[in-house]
């Protein structure tokens, strides 16, 4: 296998623009909202270039598709401070589920958090 396997991952939302502000002020980024249908979409900033590492992704707002959830697969966001990302989550309206922990010195560190729309989501940091 030359690439990591994911190649794409959506965020199941009940309210659009509510969890567009929470994952925008988390991160300090901008998402775009398109319509597809009776599908919403807000894409988190990617790049098309084959060379970069990560995955895509996006909201999905859905009500005959898409349930939020804290059951489900766990998406985990790269992140260069947890601490920094988990105070904006708190002041974005989200609960910390698990502070910053170190998995393993060789891996680096996790949180765990509950987003707006009652879906968990982690952060992972080397540092």
């Amino acid at each position: 296998m030359e690439a990591n396997m994911v190649g794409w991952f959506e965020i199941p939302v009940s309210d659009m623009k509510r969890a567009q502000a929470f994952y925008e002020k988390v991160f300090g980024i901008r998402i775009m909202v398109e319509q597809f249908g009776d599908t919403l979409m807000g894409w988190f900033p990617f790049t098309q270039d084959l060379e970069a590492k990560g995955a895509g992704g996006s909201l999905v707002q859905n009500k005959k598709s898409y349930t939020p959830s804290a059951d489900g697969t766990l998406v985990y966001f790269s992140s260069p401070e947890i601490n920094e990302e988990l105070k904006r989550v708190k002041e974005a309206g989200g609960n910390v589920l698990q502070e910053k922990t170190l998995i393993r010195d060789d891996i680096g560190y996790m949180a765990l958090f509950l987003d707006t729309e009652g879906n968990r989501i982690a952060l992972h940091s080397r540092a």
